[in-house]
């Protein structure tokens, strides 16, 4: 099999501005395709941005209203012109945006589109992170399913491509599940993360640039796929326009920790550009699909390595809906006279 080529964005984000966001999306589509690049990896929520603010207070009702009213609607223009450039450029798009439902709730989404500009999966992350929850509900059982399989023409053919946002990768159940759908490359979607500052740290080393890079080289192994980690980036700006200068997110200029993670957990790319974390651009990387198949050889959790004899999984996939129309009581048959 032929080695695809992948970019990883690392880039800000145009902050709370819908429009403005969706057209350097489109710009960074445009760049990762003259780069050769047959899939481009986005970081989580990066339309309109993360809300870093949650992390610095718990209620801001003017950022949130501002939120909301900048989050990406599914059925929308704003999505046709990301999934138009997808088809006109011939290249995959995992997309993390901040979901805006018909009744203004929003949700930590994901989006694969197709090379030929289809929306081959749409999902929301299944629990959100802790004070992502005074913004975000929750997702459902339609979104355990988190892998698409795309089809990039010859000499590649189909690929099964996959996501998760963000502490998902804590989750060994729906890691589990994720991994059991078979996917070759896996997009690990992040906020602007910063480097371990120390011991005497009050957040925790897991929500640092060190321990999520971690979870995503352990994914990396769990499955052995490669994995895509896609962190966004943070200026001086965005963080003036969150106002979470004294939070544990986004409290300084920085973010930036993309790279590309082999099957076997190794990083396989440096850093961007001067190695700065508030440097924007795209890491690029040409995968060996054929490693995929040689990892599997010595490790399958969902196969030679695993006993489901012993230990196996249930999933509910049923969607839970707000309103269920009660059934209609079927009405007996009239009883028929005998002679």
């Amino acid at each position: 099999m032929a080695s695809i080529r992948v970019a990883v964005t690392q880039a800000e984000p145009v902050w709370l501005d819908l429009a403005g966001s969706v057209k350097k999306a489109v710009g960074l589509i445009e760049e990762a395709a003259k780069g050769g690049a047959r899939i481009v990896a986005f970081a989580e929520a990066w339309l309109p941005g993360y809300p870093a603010w949650i992390w610095a207070r718990p209620v801001d009702p003017e950022l949130q209203t501002r939120y909301i009213y900048n989050s990406l609607a599914i059925d929308s223009d704003e999505m046709e012109q990301i999934k138009a450039a997808a088809k006109k450029h011939s290249i995959a798009v995992a997309l993390g945006f901040s979901e805006r439902s018909p009744s203004n709730s929003v949700y930590i989404a994901q989006a694969i589109i197709s090379p030929q500009g289809e929306l081959a999966l749409h999902r929301r992350k299944v629990k959100p992170t802790h004070m992502e929850r005074t913004i975000f509900g929750d997702g459902s059982g339609r979104d355990l399913t988190n892998v698409a399989e795309l089809d990039f023409g010859a000499p590649l053919g189909k690929i099964k491509v996959g996501v998760l946002a963000c502490w998902e990768h804590t989750q060994p159940l729906l890691k589990y599940h994720s991994i059991t759908q078979g996917e070759v490359i896996h997009i690990s979607m992040w906020p602007p993360i910063d480097p371990f500052p120390g011991v005497t740290h009050q957040g925790l080393w897991s929500m640092t640039a060190d321990g999520c890079q971690s979870l995503s080289q352990v994914y990396a192994v769990e499955s052995t796929a490669y994995v895509l980690h896609s962190t966004a980036v943070c200026s001086q700006k965005g963080i003036d326009t969150l106002s979470s200068q004294n939070g544990l997110s986004c409290n300084r200029p920085g973010g930036g920790h993309s790279c590309i993670i082999g099957p076997d957990g190794r990083r396989l790319t440096p850093p961007v550009g001067d190695g700065k974390a508030d440097t924007e651009g795209i890491v690029y990387g040409d995968l060996d699909l054929t490693q995929v198949v040689a990892t599997r050889g010595w490790l399958d959790t969902v196969g030679h390595y695993s006993r489901p004899d012993l230990l196996w999984l249930g999933v509910d996939k049923q969607q839970k809906e707000v309103v269920i129309p009660k059934a209609v009581a079927k009405q007996p048959e009239p009883e028929q006279e005998t002679a």
